[in-house]
């Protein structure tokens, strides 16, 4: 009889579990990811190799179920965020996702600018339209567009960047229907859509979407990366250099491991990124000697708003520190820092 009863008291426990493991909470919760050698991800037509390894760092973060988040506020370096910290107002899950994929693109975009420019060859870029990111809910374009469909074409006309579809629209009234090619799962697809004025901004007058310019970039040598679902900015400045070394003759890490992290802009300036602390217990881990971080600037006015507020090479020293790692932090603030930095290596 006993033995019924405490088989009976496990299974109900294992079905608790299960069931309440599927409940999310409306927080995130961030941990340290891994750092990848960029050898397999980038591949420069006919490039040159290397015996060293430049490595990208990632950051894990998901909804937190009751045992992520039980466990994330004990332990240190994982980090639990409320949902409106994350994701933009409005913003579903699937579109956050889409969103941190887009990102990723542009900041392959602008790396591989950076590293064709920096070594002389050439590049150029193709407009394909605007990127649908996010549906503002109750607006027209709810019940029509969904995040990463591309509209190419509005009554009619392309135009060639967003200013000039956010101009077009903006000239209208609202009430006034507007008809547009998009595509979706390279379909290609027309509707009509009325022009209605946004609940939080009554004096403007849209479709009740946010988007983003659709640029491709085309190389010769020909580049590809493959991130698979690695999403987010931040891998920018890493893709730079593993282009640019692999464009180059010569060994750029000179046989060290190499890791770091930080966006890229199109002039090669390296910016903020979330998560450094994740990423230094990441690149020690993989065994990285160097660790290539952001070195912002921190304003005097950033500081009166937010006290706490630190630059990413301050925050990755510390942590450094704090793990006791031989790993060493650079500090850059450029493409050309990073790349003086890597030249200067024995």
């Amino acid at each position: 009889m006993k033995t019924r009863t405490l088989i009976r008291t496990i299974v109900i426990m294992t079905l608790i579990m299960v069931a309440t493991s599927f409940y999310y909470l409306p927080f995130y919760v961030t941990k340290p990811g891994g750092a990848h050698e960029l050898d397999p991800i980038v591949h420069v037509e006919n490039g040159f190799e290397d015996d060293g390894e430049l490595m990208l760092t990632t950051v894990r973060m998901g909804r937190a179920n009751i045992y992520a988040y039980l466990m994330a506020s004990i332990r240190k370096y994982e980090y639990i965020y409320p949902v409106d910290e994350i994701r933009s107002p409005h913003e579903s899950d699937e579109e956050y996702n889409l969103r941190q994929l887009h990102l990723m693109a542009d900041s392959q975009s602008h790396a591989i600018e950076v590293a064709y420019k920096k070594a002389g060859k050439p590049y150029q870029y193709h407009y394909k339209g605007i990127y649908v990111l996010n549906i503002y809910p109750s607006m027209p374009a709810e019940k029509i567009l969904k995040p990463g469909d591309r509209i190419t074409a509005i009554d009619g006309q392309p135009f060639q960047s967003s200013e000039e579809f956010i101009a077009y629209v903006g000239g209208k009234k609202e009430g006034e229907k507007v008809n547009i090619t998009f595509v979706r799962n390279d379909e290609e697809m027309k509707e009509e859509i009325p022009l209605q004025a946004f609940p939080d901004m009554p004096d403007k007058i849209g479709l009740g979407i946010t988007l983003s310019d659709d640029k491709e970039i085309s190389t010769n040598p020909p580049v590809a990366l493959d991130t698979e679902e690695i999403g987010g900015p931040s891998a920018g400045l890493m893709f730079s250099l593993e282009i640019y070394d692999q464009l180059t003759e010569g060994d750029l890490a000179k046989g060290h491991r190499i890791a770091g992290t930080g966006t890229i802009s199109e002039d090669g300036q390296v910016g903020r990124i979330g998560g450094i602390e994740q990423k230094i217990i990441a690149a020690d881990k993989a065994g990285a000697e160097y660790f290539l971080a952001p070195d912002e600037v921190i304003t005097k006015e950033m500081k009166e708003k937010y006290p706490d507020l630190e630059s990413n090479y301050a925050a990755a020293k510390r942590t450094a520190a704090d793990i006791d790692t031989d790993m060493k932090v650079i500090p850059v603030q450029t493409f050309e820092e990073a790349l003086s930095f890597l030249e200067s290596l024995k």
